[in-house]
């Protein structure tokens, strides 16, 4: 079976593969019977991820052309549509789905997404890219016995919810809110299924195809997508050791007028930096003075270890231009799918009619799990032992790296959040020590993924939350040993040469 990908077509990747298999199928080059290729082997075969074949295969057998047997593996089902006395008496051919695609929907495609997805249930593999609590972490037994206490003695939470979300829950996250600086009534929260809920939200309320945003870069790589798939044209400014360039963004506002600035002010992802207070005053001035909304995205906030907790955006905000977005996934456990908005009240209706479009609420009995979770003071309990031990984990990273990595090699300490940013040395190709990584069975992300266009690939991110101490060294060992091997061959290769110290990740 022999097929050929074309990495500069406009094509995904996938749809390639699920293109060129079904027309061997159709022409019975590949019979009825016919056992493809394990998704693993196909992956390899072809040089792609292997969540690539996996859409490839689920798409086929959507089409009725293959079926999936658990010791048989994946076998071709059917070349044509069999006969039906009902059918019409000529020939069915099966949709071309993609012909009735809308032109922004092939944006979507995120491989990074699914290739952290896909390594989640890889465990023997030591992974510092996903940006996610540790398992040992979740609270399970505490909210197994809410959740037992709750439905038993009652069925309200699971029945429909309001749009805005369950009402108690809004009202705490608004004396929650209250506690840290920021002023806001439950009418102006809404709770969302996850913070990446919340941006697909205002892309769809604020932007149409050609409108400009402000992100930092590098960023959040689901906000590109979000952003990319609303057809918006997406500004960048760049992000050094103290956080967002204002003065960038100064000269940026200067010359464009961009829907909103979108905005990771603390413990940012990917780099872990903080944005300071006087940068934070200029930014709310130049959203004020230009009339440009603030999206602040403070899914870290919560996250700090050496310093007391970072007045956010939102609580410095006076006339009300910052749009406030958390999340649960971050400081409990990602499963939950929850997060909230506070916005002023003419955005909060938007929102919850966007929202009724898309899923009419967030799941009703989460929402109260979560909400007796809180009132007896678990979250505040849960928010001490995680930001000990993440602090824990951190440290033993950098200790590794320390030890570890070659001199070239440097990195940003960040006070909190998940995220230690390494500048590679010169001449070194993220990518590359991916695949070197990848030998050795374990993975990161590289820099380019944070990035709008090009750049970053000469950085990498490591995230320190998921692993526990022991692995966490041994995994920085064999990527500090991967690169070595990257750097001696580079050096004893024709074109070897000293390398460059990099004193600052952010160069």
């Amino acid at each position: 079976m022999q097929i050929i990908l074309d990495r500069e077509s406009q094509t995904s990747l996938y749809l390639q593969i699920r293109n060129q298999i079904r027309r061997l199928i159709q022409t019975h080059t590949l019979p009825p019977g016919y056992r493809l290729p394990p998704e693993r082997t196909l992956a390899k075969t072809l040089g792609v991820n292997r969540s690539t074949v996996v859409n490839a295969y689920h798409e086929l057998e959507a089409d009725g052309l293959i079926e999936s047997h658990v010791g048989k593996g994946t076998i071709v089902k059917s070349a044509a549509i069999p006969e039906d006395p009902k059918e019409p008496g000529f020939p069915v051919q099966p949709l071309i789905w993609k012909d009735f695609y809308n032109r922004q929907s092939e944006k979507m495609y995120n491989p990074i997404l699914s290739n952290i997805l896909d390594q989640l249930s890889q465990h023997d593999l030591i992974s510092f890219a996903a940006g996610a609590p540790a398992l040992e972490t979740y609270p399970a037994e505490k909210f197994a016995r809410i959740s037992r206490d709750l439905i038993g003695n009652s069925g309200y939470p699971l029945e429909y919810s309001l749009t805005l979300g369950h009402f108690p829950l809004r009202e705490y996250l608004a004396e929650f809110m209250a506690t840290r600086g920021i002023e806001t009534k439950p009418e102006n929260i809404m709770i969302i299924s996850g913070s990446q809920q919340g941006l697909d939200l205002m892309a769809k309320i604020f932007l149409e195809p050609g409108d400009s945003v402000v992100v930092e870069e590098p960023t959040y790589p689901g906000a590109i997508g979000v952003f990319n798939t609303a057809g918006a044209h997406i500004l960048t400014v760049p992000v050094d050791e103290n956080g967002l360039s204002t003065d960038a963004l100064e000269q940026l506002l200067a010359r464009r007028r961009p829907k909103f600035i979108y905005v990771q002010p603390t413990f940012q992802n990917p780099t872990g930096v903080t944005l300071t207070p006087d940068r934070r005053q200029k930014l709310l001035q130049l959203a004020y003075r230009y009339h440009v909304p603030i999206i602040e995205d403070d899914a870290y906030g919560e996250l700090y270890y050496d310093t007391p907790k970072i007045q956010s955006l939102k609580a410095m905000d006076n006339y009300n231009h910052v749009i406030y977005l958390n999340t649960f996934s971050k400081i409990l456990f990602p499963g939950l799918r929850l997060g909230w908005i506070v916005a002023p009240s003419p955005v909060i209706d938007m929102f919850e009619l966007a929202k009724q479009h898309a899923d009419l609420h967030s799941g009703t009995t989460v929402q109260w799990l979560i909400t007796e979770f809180c009132r007896q003071g678990l979250l505040e309990e849960h928010l001490q032992y995680v930001r000990e031990r993440y602090a824990s984990q951190r440290d033993t990273m950098l200790r590794a790296l320390e030890k570890y990595s070659p001199p070239e090699l440097t990195w940003h300490m960040p006070q909190g959040g998940f995220y230690i940013w390494c500048q590679l040395p010169s001449g070194i190709n993220a990518t590359a020590l991916l695949g070197k990584a990848a030998e050795k069975n374990v993975a990161f992300l590289p820099g380019n993924a944070f990035y709008v266009h090009s750049g970053g690939n000469d950085k990498i991110r490591l995230c320190y939350s998921r692993c526990p101490q022991e692995t966490i060294e041994e995994g920085v060992r064999r990527i500090c040993e991967a690169l070595a091997e990257i750097i001696q061959a580079k050096s004893s290769g024709p074109n070897s040469g000293n390398f460059k110290n990099k004193i600052n990740p952010f160069i």
